[in-house]
């Protein structure tokens, strides 16, 4: 009985991805599993990925233990996305880091598509320019001078995202982490009406095989219209074209809430 537990919550990367119909439950319509508080839940289990994947022992033995510590704890939301984007972004591929903040996302982008040919591009934008100089700054340090030309940083809404990748580039990832900047203005924050029209840009500009990932928090002021908006947005998205899924602690009703929108 635990492992089937074990096997329903953990494998993230076979059934996000999978081509093949799942046999559990969670095919049928979001339906949910929980353990230990944790929860994960799940729109449109099948699916047809048009992107190469890695699926062998090692990489989904280390899926399962990110997710395992973070149903003990020990992993933060970002931290799990950050390893779901490895099974997505490719050497070279174009990304979007929607909402810059102190630059952690951007600097995680970067090294995933980083291939020394200079074909990656990161594209990152954040509405407070004091977000940008802190992600230039962290860039600095720990990205080399020939891995920041890869970056184009921009001062605008995450709504924009199309004014700045060209309508030739297929992009593979959209990463929003939304609320506030930390250690910045609290009043500064991303709202429901931008991020809605963020996520139909992305929506439109995301390759097939490619991810929205997102990180919401609905602890501050007009946090929670915005986690229901995504909500939305995403019971939305057809079952034929996309996948999505919502990770989210049950005893810790502030706690961040992952999201993936996966496009078929």
């Amino acid at each position: 009985m635990v492992k089937c537990e074990w096997n329903l919550k953990f494998s993230v990367s076979p059934w996000l991805f999978s081509s093949k119909k799942s046999t559990t439950s969670i095919a049928a319509s979001a339906n949910s599993s929980e353990l230990n508080g944790a929860s994960m839940s799940v729109a449109g289990a099948e699916s047809s990925s048009s992107i190469p994947l890695c699926r062998d022992s090692t990489i989904s033995g280390s899926m399962e233990q990110v997710m395992v510590e973070y149903v003990f704890g020990r992993k933060k939301a970002t931290e799990v996305a950050h390893y779901v984007w490895k099974h997505v972004v490719q050497k070279g591929d174009a990304v979007v880091d929607a909402t810059c903040g102190n630059g952690y996302d951007t600097l995680a982008l970067l090294k995933l598509v980083d291939d020394k040919t200079q074909r990656g591009r990161v594209y990152g934008m954040d509405v407070q320019k004091i977000a940008l100089e802190s992600t230039s700054s962290l860039l600095d340090q720990f990205a080399s001078p020939d891995e920041k030309e890869l970056v184009e940083l921009f001062v605008m809404s995450h709504s924009q995202m199309e004014d700045i990748v060209p309508n030739d580039v297929a992009v593979r990832l959209v990463a929003f982490n939304l609320g506030y900047l930390p250690g910045g203005d609290k009043k500064i924050i991303t709202r429901s009406e931008t991020t809605e029209l963020a996520l139909e840009a992305a929506k439109r500009i995301l390759a097939p095989g490619g991810l929205i990932s997102i990180v919401t928090y609905v602890g501050h002021p007009g946090g929670r219209e915005e986690f229901e908006k995504i909500e939305e947005f995403a019971s939305r998205l057809p079952v034929e074209g996309w996948n999505c899924c919502k990770l989210h602690t049950l005893n810790r009703p502030l706690a961040p809430m992952l999201i993936f929108l996966f496009k078929r």
